[in-house]
């Protein structure tokens, strides 16, 4: 029997100006900040949910924490991320995005009623904001028979 996982529990993207990117994820997703140093920053976006934003090339060496070793892991070019709205309706997040002179580069309604609203960061990452149930409507634009 394969164990199940909770979730993804932090999701990594790497920046080049470290306090731009820190800004930007604060002023659109809000959270807070409960790790912070030169390298890196976490942000806290739920109880068990952190989104990780790394300086470019500084991560590639492994750390010893003094309890244990952080391997090393880096990133490079466009990487993308999905957060999910939430109960908040999309045109209230097209509102924000636009509030912060964040251009939407596309917005996907998918058939089985999910919407997808997609822009870039700072550092060209793709973002995606995503309404509840967007794999439900992605499997059923996009059958799959599971053997990929």
């Amino acid at each position: 029997m394969v164990p199940r996982t909770s979730g993804i529990t932090e999701s990594a993207l790497y920046v080049d100006d470290l306090a731009r990117a820190v800004d930007f994820y604060l002023e659109l997703l809000g959270g807070r900040i409960v790790r912070r140093d030169e390298r890196f920053c976490a942000i806290q976006l739920k109880p068990e949910q952190v989104l990780l934003l790394f300086l470019r090339g500084r991560s590639v060496a492994s750390v010893d924490v003094g309890f244990g070793t952080i391997i090393g892991h880096d990133g490079a070019g466009p990487l993308h991320v999905c957060f999910g709205t939430g109960d908040s309706p999309v045109a209230v997040w097209e509102q924000r995005l636009a509030e912060l002179g964040i251009p939407l580069e596309s917005r996907v309604n998918w058939p089985g009623g999910a919407t997808s609203l997609y822009f870039r960061d700072p550092d060209g990452h793709a973002v995606e904001l995503a309404t509840p149930g967007l794999w439900e409507s992605l499997l059923e634009a996009i059958p799959m028979d599971g053997k990929d």
